[in-house]
Order: C-alpha cells, then sequence, then structure tokens
C-alpha cells in the first residue's frame, strides 16, 4: 500500500493558530501477473417485484449468467431475489454446477411488491456464511422504492456498515429511473461499495461485468485511513463528502473498503494546528492505511508522517498554497454541489439544481486564471490560462448536468447527478473510467447519437437501449492492459511540473534507524505476520518521501525510472541499499530561513514515506 501526501503549506507561523490542507493519495499494491488470485465470494441481491418484469429482468437475467460464466468453479456464488419476501434461490457457494445455476437462474419470475430490508439482511446473512474470514462482496440490484419491511435510510445504512464490519462490502444498482436513489446511496455509503446507475439493460449488465473484473482483481480488503489527533493537530475534517466518523480519542476514521489491483483513492484532510512555540521541523500527525492482503489474509499497515516547518510570523506570510490543493479543494466542492442539487431535484426544484451545479462548474472553470502560474500570487505565466485536466472535465461534466436539471427528465438528471458524486467521491478512478464513450469492436470510440443536451454524457445509465460501455478489466485483471505510469496531482501522467521538479518513489529498501530531525513511528505489527515498514532515515527538506507496503505475490506501483525528464538524479545510498531522495531529505518541510515560494522552489513538492520492503 502506497501512500502519498501534498500540503498546500509546508510552513506555518510560530505561536498562531493555523490550518494545514493535506492532499492524500492511497494506491493498492499491483497483483503481479504470473500468480493466481484468491477465491472470490459473490453474492447478488435481486430485486424479482412486479415493477422488474419484462425487459429489466430479462437483462438482469442475462447479465447473471454471464457472470456465472465468468467466475471460476472455485469461487463463491449465490443468488437471494426479493418481492414480499426473501428466498435464497442460489445458496452462496462453489460454482460446481455452473449450467444448473444458470438454468435456475433463467427462471426467475417477476411479482410482488418490494421487502429491499429482508432481501439485504437474507443476502448479507448467505455472504458472511460462505465468506467467512475471508470476506465476501455483496451487490443489490433494485429498480423501484422500498414498501415493505424495514424502509428508514439510516436503519439500512447501519445494516450494511455492520455488514462491512463483518467483511462484506456492499454495492448498490439502480435499474432504471423509478428506484429510489437516496436508499441505495445509503446502503452503499455503509457497505463503503459503489452506488450505480443503469437506465436500461444493457448499461446494468454492462456494470454488473465490470463490478466482477474489481472484485477477481482486488488486492487489498477493508481499507481504513485513520488520522489521529494529538498535540500539534486539535482537529480534523475530511473535506468533501467522503463519509468519516471520529473515534473516542479525537482521531478520525475513514473506510474506504476494498481496492483492485493498482487502484488509487484520494483524500482532503483539514488539521488544525495550534500554535506551536518553537521553530524548526514538526511532526503534526502521522497517517496510517490498515488493510488486508485477500490471499494471505495477513493485515499489514502503512504510515506517512506528515511534518510542517515553523517559520517566524514574518516569514510565513508570504507563503502561497499549491494550485493542486486548490483545485482539489474546488473538485471536492463540486461533488457537495453534486449532492445539493440531486437533493433539490428530487424536490421538484429544478432552478436550485441549475444554480448549484452552474455555480460550481463556474468555480472550477475559474482555477485557469486563479489557480494557474501567472495569476495573482502564483508567479510564472499570463492570465488566461486553462484549468488543470480534472477540473475541466469535471466542469464540462456540471455544465451538462446543469442542462439536464432545467431540461431532462427530474429523476434521471437526480439520478445521473448523485451517481456522479457519490462515483467521484469514493472511487475517482473506476468512475472516470466508466465516464469514457463506449468502444466498438475495433477499439475506437463508438458514434453517438445526438444528445437531446450537449455535454459531455452522465457517467452511468444514460446510453440509449443497445448500447453499453464496455466493461475495462481494471489494472492486475486478465487481460488488463499494462500499468499506466503513476498520475500527478492534475491528474496526467506524471511529467514536469510546470516549474520545480516533481519527485519519484523510491524502490523496496531495508529499513534503515530513524533520522533524529524526523520522529517516526516504530513498526507495529498487526497479526503475528503483520508487518509496518518504518520511514529509512532522510535528512529534512527533499521533495518526497513515500510510505509502501506490498505483500508476497505484488508488485510496487510502476514507477518512473531516476534521471528521466523531471526525475531527480540517482543519489549513493548511505548504508547498503539505504534511499535518498533527490533533495537528499524526507521532504517532511518547507525549506528552512523561510516560507515556501512556489516560483522556482518545487511546487509539486510531495510527502511521502520510503518504500517498505516485502516480508515473507
Amino acid at each position: 500500500m502506497h501512500l502519498s501526501a501534498l500540503l498546500d503549506f509546508d510552513v506555518v507561523p510560530l505561536d498562531t493558530e493555523d490550518a494545514v490542507a493535506v492532499l492524500l493519495d492511497v494506491t493498492a499494491p499491483e497483483r503481479a501477473k504470473d500468480t493466481g488470485r484468491p477465491r472470490a465470494t459473490l453474492q447478488i441481491v435481486l430485486d424479482t417485484s412486479g415493477s422488474m418484469h419484462g425487459g429489466r429482468l430479462d437483462g438482469a437475467v442475462k447479465a447473471l449468467q454471464g457472470l456465472v460464466d465468468r467466475l471460476d468453479p472455485s469461487d463463491d456464488f449465490g443468488l437471494v431475489t426479493f418481492d414480499t419476501q426473501a428466498r435464497v434461490v442460489v445458496p452462496c457457494g462453489p460454482l460446481t454446477g455452473k449450467d444448473a445455476i444458470r438454468g435456475t437462474i433463467g427462471a426467475l419470475r417477476a411479482g410482488g411488491g418490494t421487502d429491499l430490508s429482508s432481501g439485504l439482511l437474507r443476502g448479507i446473512q448467505e455472504a458472511r456464511r460462505a465468506g467467512g474470514g475471508r470476506g465476501a462482496t455483496l451487490l443489490l440490484l433494485s429498480d423501484g422504492h422500498a414498501n415493505h419491511g424495514v424502509t428508514d435510510h439510516d436503519l439500512l445504512r447501519q445494516v450494511a456498515a455492520d455488514a462491512y464490519g463483518h467483511g462484506v462490502s456492499v454495492a448498490t444498482l439502480g435499474y432504471g429511473l423509478g428506484y429510489d436513489e437516496a436508499l441505495l446511496g445509503a446502503v452503499s455509503e455503509g457497505g463503503t461499495g459503489s452506488a450505480l446507475f443503469a437506465e436500461d439493460p444493457d448499461t446494468a449488465g454492462g456494470l454488473i461485468a465490470q463490478e466482477a473484473e474489481y472484485l477477481l482483481a482486488k488486492s487489498a480488503q477493508a481499507v481504513s485511513l485513520r488520522i489521529p489527533a494529538g498535540e500539534h493537530v486539535r482537529a480534523v475534517d475530511v473535506v468533501g463528502e467522503m463519509p468519516s466518523h471520529r473515534l473516542p480519542d479525537g482521531s478520525v476514521m475513514v473506510e474506504l473498503g476494498d481496492f483492485h489491483s493498482g487502484e488509487e483513492r484520494r483524500l482532503l484532510l483539514r488539521l488544525e494546528v495550534p500554535g506551536v512555540a518553537s521553530l524548526g521541523t514538526v511532526t503534526l500527525t502521522t497517517l496510517e492505511a490498515t488493510y488486508v492482503d485477500p490471499e494471505t489474509l495477513t493485515t499489514y499497515t502503512a504510515a506517512l508522517p506528515v511534518s510542517v516547518n515553523v517559520v517566524p510570523g514574518d516569514e510565513a506570510s508570504g507563503r502561497v498554497p499549491r494550485p493542486e490543493v486548490r483545485t482539489e479543494e474546488a473538485l471536492q466542492r463540486a461533488q457537495t454541489a453534486k449532492k445539493r442539487a440531486s437533493e433539490a431535484l428530487r424536490r421538484g426544484d429544478r432552478a436550485e439544481a441549475a444554480r448549484l451545479l452552474d455555480e460550481a462548474g463556474q468555480g472550477l472553470e475559474d482555477l485557469g486564471d486563479a489557480g494557474a502560474p501567472g495569476a495573482p500570487g502564483v508567479p510564472g505565466a499570463a492570465y488566461g490560462a486553462p484549468p488543470p485536466a480534472p477540473a475541466a472535465s469535471q466542469a464540462a461534466e456540471l455544465r451538462g448536468m446543469a442542462r439536464m436539471a432545467r431540461e431532462d427528465d427530474l429523476s434521471r438528471a437526480a439520478k445521473t447527478t448523485y451517481a456522479s458524486q457519490s462515483g467521484y467521491t469514493r472511487r475517482r478512478g473506476r468512475y472516470e473510467q466508466r465516464s469514457q464513450p463506449p468502444q466498438n469492436p475495433q477499439g475506437s470510440q463508438a458514434p453517438r447519437p445526438p444528445q437531446a443536451h450537449p455535454g459531455p454524457p452522465p457517467p452511468l445509465g444514460a446510453h440509449p437501449p443497445g448500447t453499453a460501455p464496455a466493461p475495462q478489466p481494471p489494472q492486475g485483471a486478465p487481460g488488463s492492459r499494462e500499468p499506466q505510469p503513476p498520475q500527478n496531482s492534475q491528474g496526467s501522467q506524471a511529467s514536469r511540473p510546470p516549474q520545480g521538479r516533481r519527485p519519484t518513489r523510491t524502490p523496496p529498501t531495508p529499513q534503515q534507524p530513524q533520522s533524529p530531525q524526523a520522529p517516526q513511528e516504530s513498526p507495529r505489527p498487526q497479526s503475528p505476520q503483520a508487518w509496518q515498514g518504518a520511514p529509512a532515515p532522510q535528512p529534512p527538506h527533499a521533495p518526497r518521501a513515500t510510505q509502501e507496503t506490498h505483500p508476497p505475490g505484488t508488485a510496487p506501483a510502476p514507477q518512473p525510472p531516476q534521471g528521466a525528464q523531471g526525475a531527480p538524479a540517482p543519489q549513493e545510498p548511505d548504508g547498503p541499499g539505504a534511499p535518498q531522495d533527490a533533495d537528499g531529505g524526507h521532504g517532511a518541510a518547507g525549506r528552512e530561513g523561510g516560507p515556501r515560494r512556489i516560483s522556482g522552489q518545487d511546487p509539486d513538492r510531495r510527502l511521502s514515506s520510503p518504500d517498505a520492503a516485502d516480508e515473507a
């Protein structure tokens, strides 16, 4: 597991209350291609109420039969259906008789009401029984509103959260335009899974197949991030719509769920810093990402110290926030705008929804001037620069959603907006992959019919009948593409940033003694076989330091070679295998003697800790 962070300010003023924003990337280990995958457990909970009659049920049946074909005989598969009551159609277990299971699925018929809670509870029971200590994934498909059993959103969110606490992650797929996206969103939020939207059977089939590919390429499960408070951090907030909860000791816990091979998630944290009474480097907190290797069921923890340089107040007064962090703040505000717009659309308030979406889009478009080199406080270029690529993409999507809010079907607009917010917040990489235009058999982009509303198509469920986004296998899955170079904070492939240099991750190395200038936590095993890599020695002021764990059978995330454009030159080690960053340090703080200036002084300097060696 690899952690990498970028601070908006790496200096804080002496004896002054302040706040620091931390842009954190969490990247799962790459599963080696020549290793077998662990046994998977997939439990399907399918709505077979009367509203599913006809094409919807036929499409779901076809997708589930294809799913049975895709899984190995050793994988566990189960099917629970629900109308006014729940039924175990296929007990969750190994797929030893695929023909019989396909026939059972093909015999499904629709009728009755919608007791979603009974189906969810019975599906969780089956998943827990079959998954045991290995965990399981549950996918709930429904096209309607729950009208029997438990219908309270908060209670169902808690049911899913309890399932996740027992190793079952829960994702949902809303089918058509009549389902309750707020209810399914609450369930997926509690279960740390995706909240998907498919308007037609073909799109639903594509999304089901894609979720299965992610499951089969899983390289980390039950991933959680802990952000401790303490002497130098008074309070912690997670910016945006990512769910989190506060622990009794004041620290904040974020449940990230399962990761497929090489998957990256991004979070933005805000640390409230009390006045620090002494000058120099100080470690504010140490971020801890804990996960389970699905093959060995070993628990690992990766730790990343977050440090700043305390300087006199007059020196800190000239500091300039990093544009990448400010861009992410705007992107997170945009997700909040989407969520509020979806709520407004469910109330029938088109004008309010369009206003929220337009304002968020305008805010992202304005980053081209406000956050670009040449803008006030950002020397180096002129006005008129375009916004960063992720901001431009989201701005265009927001403009399209605003048009939908004004003119399109209310339900379609609300569901598209909600699914976009949920996907971007919780699983940005998967969401952006689904947002790509569908591919034709020759691999080029398939032609789209004329759009009723110009702008980018909604990411989920907006494809006309007969089309579906082609499922893209994630990295590490059979048939997937080779791993791509790491992404920079603007979302493009890592290359030299506009000013300064872009640092690189260091290769796995043996652990070294701690640097007295950078206090760090010692390894803390989570189980008899667990291991946490301790950061290698680093003087202060390097552009980067990373923490990475990759258990047996996985490979580190792809790294750019040393000496490549934008990468620092190789350094001589202090000892056998000891790494050094480009500046010879650990990247914990700003330069001594003054605030960080963007012009010519490492605008993309990241905090990360050195890669950890494999543990047999």
